[in-house]
């Protein structure tokens, strides 16, 4: 009997198929899952196979790469918080593994040998949507220590989900930046004949040999492996949810254009430069913030609840330029004014996206600036919720959230809106 892991042939409806038994869900019992050659899973029915033990299988060892160092080339430091860009399937027992020495992950992308000598830290190791504040925290730190080394820059990897905001909270947390910062990840695993993660690192790497002084993601441009964009780490946001190229710059063009050969063609010069002083850590967040997105019909309840659980801050995510219901029995003009009282910061955004918000265009706007919403011009809406998270660990009277909210720390908020930078 065939057992997980055994090379097998499975003959289908006349069909031969040779992979690696894998194993199969809970509630999918009934389908035989074969991984192919190249790299992709197929799923058959069980009771219209035939199945053929071709080898057994091994102990699993994931694959290494001899690890040398070259006195000619620069240190790159490479921080895996997990994700699919640094994981392997063991085909054994379907489980997946985090690639956290240098020697498994060269052997994965053997470009990154002949680009920089590469050192790994492991912080921790969560999925995305699992990450807290305490994680951006710690990963600010880790990020500061090795800008502060003698490695010309940084590579983050990161799960893509929530990848975006990691990027803005690092792009607050770390001040005076001197080298790259590059958050990357994988829409496809690295058993897959698809892994972006090969391109993306290898641009990453790149980048941290410029002088883009920024935190950027630096991700596909393309859903071909053409090349990656460098995108303002306040600006990126996951477009798509399984595309190559589902990040795309919003209200932003993006720093450059990454080809994997080293060429990198700027588009825009407005970046910092690298330089040799030292960067400093600036991690405080305050946890009590929320992200409240707004729907029609929907009551104004959920601006109550968080003023009642102590929250400091709620980010709105209006419609168009940045509405909520205003009049009859949804109306949130009284919740938002009561929140306003107690001294909760209330940030208006658009669930456009794209465009800002301006509360001066029709009445309901005024109505909303006169009940104490701050409109944030093109803030993306997750950019909001961060920064607003790092401004009140920072400062307390509401003037003063108000205009370091205001304030454009780290391209957050764009002075006017480049026409190229729309669906970029």
């Amino acid at each position: 009997m065939a057992k997980i892991g055994d090379k097998v042939s499975v003959e289908h409806k006349d069909k031969r198929y040779d992979g690696i038994l894998m194993p199969s869900e809970e509630d999918s019992k009934d389908i035989l899952i074969l991984k192919l050659v190249n790299g992709y899973n197929i799923g058959f029915d069980k009771k219209e196979t035939k199945v053929k033990v071709l080898e057994s299988a091994r102990e699993y060892k994931f694959p290494s790469a001899k690890l040398t160092k070259d006195k000619k080339l620069p240190k790159i430091v490479i921080i895996t918080t997990g994700g699919t860009i640094t994981s392997k399937v063991d085909y054994k027992t379907g489980a997946v593994h985090p690639l956290i020495r240098p020697e498994e992950l060269l052997a994965q992308v053997p470009e990154l040998s002949k680009i920089a000598n590469i050192e790994i830290k492991n912080p921790f190791a969560v999925l995305s949507e699992d990450m807290t504040s305490k994680n951006w925290r710690d990963l600010a730190k880790e990020v500061m220590k090795a800008l502060n080394s003698d490695a010309i820059g940084v590579i983050v990897t990161h799960g893509t989900d929530t990848l975006a905001y990691t990027a803005s909270a690092l792009s607050f947390m770390i001040k005076d930046l001197n080298k790259p910062v590059a958050l990357v990840g994988g829409q496809r695993s690295s058993d897959r004949g698809s892994f972006d993660g090969a391109l993306n690192l290898i641009c990453a790497a790149y980048y941290c040999c410029s002088d883009i002084a920024e935190v950027s993601v630096v991700m596909h441009g393309t859903s071909s492996d053409d090349y990656c964009l460098a995108i303002p780490g306040t600006k990126a946001r996951k477009m798509h949810t399984s595309r190559r190229d589902a990040f795309r710059p919003v209200n932003s063009l993006p720093f450059a254009k990454i080809y994997n050969k080293g060429m990198i063609e700027l588009i825009r010069k407005d970046f910092n430069k690298r330089s040799t002083g030292k960067v400093k850590l600036d991690n405080k967040f305050e946890k009590k913030v929320a992200l409240v997105k707004f729907a029609p019909g929907q009551g104004p309840g959920v601006v109550d609840y968080y003023a009642k659980q102590g929250y400091k801050g709620i980010i709105l995510e209006g419609t168009g330029l940045g509405h909520v219901a205003i009049t009859g029995l949804n109306s949130w003009i009284k919740s938002i004014q009561q929140a306003v009282k107690k001294g909760i910061f209330v940030g208006i955004t658009s669930q456009c996206l794209y465009g800002r918000t301006d509360l001066f265009v029709y009445s309901n706007g005024r109505k909303l600036l006169d009940a104490g919403c701050i409109q944030l011009g093109d803030m993306l809406p997750e950019t909001a919720y961060i920064k607003l998270g790092w401004a009140l660990a920072h400062v307390k009277n509401s003037e003063d959230v108000k205009k370091l909210m205001l304030e454009n720390i780290s391209k957050e908020i764009s002075e006017k809106e480049d026409p190229k930078s729309y669906l970029y």
